[in-house]
């Protein structure tokens, strides 16, 4: 949603985390990308843009303190030559498997574009803010779910023109997750083993789930695709196994050292008491 004033617009895109993915490489930024299945928060990154013609450099700021944000500062250098301020405020947690780096380029865009005057159509948006993951080595596929919404299938990889997504249909549902600590998504998907194994469980996980496509099975083959690419580490194992035994499901979110869960009512209180032994739960909506 865009709000406008004088030389300044604001643009929203949510976070998404990630349970499974298979890498898909291209010398091409647009078609380079990931296969897979994530869900959409309802919690995410806004950003503000300002262009008062004073500004001889571009600014950015993260949470009210100056930032490189190499992503965002891609497609800004993408989009436009024009200095503007960019303040971006994100309310979920940075480096730990929300997509917030896709985030924040996504909602960039759609504000660089309102407030000057581009012209462009969301398709060459997300198409910048997917190239700019890209090529940063920040992400690869969470700008097409951001920009879809709900429980996204990437069916086939790369920016709009060139990739394809698809939605499992589902009510409005609580994901319920808790940060372990930052992982460098960079470290894996720079690991040639690492991606071996990750492409090898993931196109796996995308097959089965296109047999059955339900949040449930989901939730499986997220669990199935950590445990088998050996992402987890012991406390994301112990968190995981401490959910399932509470009666609900969960895995961790790629790629972050985070866990998430979700669950029936019924257990609900029981699930949400064993994942505050691992740290502070932080609940979100998925619609």
């Amino acid at each position: 949603m865009l709000t406008d004033g004088p030389a300044v617009a604001k643009a929203f895109a949510p976070g998404h985390i990630t349970g499974f993915f298979a890498v898909h490489d291209d010398v091409d930024p647009r078609k380079k990308g990931s296969t897979g299945c994530g869900i959409v928060l309802d919690h995410g990154v806004h950003t503000s843009v300002c262009c008062d013609g004073s500004i001889r450099a571009t600014k950015i700021s993260l949470n009210g303190v100056m930032a490189r944000s190499e992503t965002t500062r891609s497609v800004i250098g993408m989009l436009t030559d024009t200095p503007v301020t960019v303040e971006c405020t994100s309310n979920i947690p940075i480096g730990c498997g929300f997509g917030a780096s896709a985030a924040g380029a996504l909602s960039t865009a759609y504000a660089l574009d309102h407030v000057l005057d581009l012209g462009l159509t969301s398709d060459q948006l997300i198409e910048a803010a997917h190239v700019a993951e890209v090529i940063n080595v920040s992400g690869l596929g969470d700008v097409e779910a951001q920009a879809y919404g709900g429980v996204v299938i990437r069916t086939r990889a790369g920016s709009p023109n060139f990739g394809s997504v698809d939605r499992i249909p589902t009510s409005p549902f609580d994901v319920h997750c808790v940060v372990l600590g930052e992982l460098s998504t960079c470290s894996i998907l720079e690991n040639p083993a690492s991606v071996k194994r990750i492409n090898s469980f993931g196109k796996d996980a995308l097959k089965k789930l296109l047999e059955r496509p339900t949040v449930e099975r989901f939730m499986e083959l997220s669990r199935d695709f950590a445990f088998g690419t050996e992402l987890v580490s012991n406390r994301v194992i112990d968190a995981i196994e401490a959910v399932e035994a509470a009666g609900g499901c969960a895995s961790q979110a790629m790629l972050g050292n985070t866990v998430f869960a979700i669950t029936e009512d019924a257990c609900r209180t029981e699930v949400l008491s064993c994942l505050e032994e691992f740290g502070d739960v932080l609940s979100y909506k998925v619609a």
